[in-house]
């Protein structure tokens, strides 16, 4: 597995680049200090995952989402490394593609699980970062945004249950739990995440969560 490290600060970009240097299977192969730096990386290294700081000066992280999101090819899957001030950026970095987002100061075992997660096509969501992303989206409809995706893709719309179980999917919830909070049997809202998965085009509950962010499904 091939990872870029993309980040301004030099203490930080070294430090992950010798803890991923560590995980198995994994050869970090090069690294970049902003957007337009890491572009070029993305061009000659062909990585699969770029581990990307958001707040960089000048061409920041969320400018090379919106351009690799603009070449409309597959490219590498990316994962968001932020802090919990950078709240206002999250959804826009959602919107714009990103299929991972951690916080700074997660576990090394949790850095290699969503390394690995985004290599194998799925996506990754700390915990925290699903709360800010939601309290985001709350934030964005509230302010009149059109919820709008970077896709531009069309889900089919979710009957009301199918939303009740997608925003406590997106809150970290297992189908058991919410089967206890809703009074449903398990069998029942397994049948209602299936369907919701379908809707939305992916397979898997993370996936759904973002492209649901992505949509405004979630406003």
């Amino acid at each position: 597995m091939r990872v870029l490290v993309v980040d301004d600060q030099t203490l930080v970009r070294r430090g992950l680049v010798g803890l991923v240097g560590l995980m198995p299977g994994v050869a970090v192969v090069g690294e970049a200090v902003d957007g337009a730096d890491g572009l070029a990386r993305v061009d000659e290294l062909a990585p699969d995952v770029v581990l990307l700081d958001l707040r960089m000066p000048g061409t920041d992280g969320q400018w090379l989402l919106e351009r690799l999101a603009r070449r409309g090819v597959p490219g590498p899957a990316v994962l968001v490394l932020t802090t919990f001030d950078d709240d206002e950026r999250l959804l826009a970095a959602v919107r714009a593609g990103a299929r991972g987002y951690l916080l700074k100061d997660v576990s090394l075992e949790t850095l290699l699980e969503a390394i690995e997660a985004l290599a194998a096509g799925e996506g990754y969501l700390h915990p925290a970062v699903t709360d800010r992303l939601l309290a985001s989206v709350r934030a964005s409809a509230a302010a009149g945004g059109d919820g709008a995706s970077a896709d531009g893709i069309t889900v089919a719309p979710l009957t009301r249950r199918e939303l009740e179980i997608l925003r406590l999917v997106a809150a970290g919830l297992t189908n058991r739990d919410i089967a206890e909070a809703l009074v449903l049997a398990e069998g029942t809202v397994k049948n209602h995440v299936s369907a919701v998965l379908l809707k939305l085009g992916t397979t898997d509950r993370t996936n759904a969560v973002l492209r649901a962010l992505r949509e405004g499904v979630l406003d």
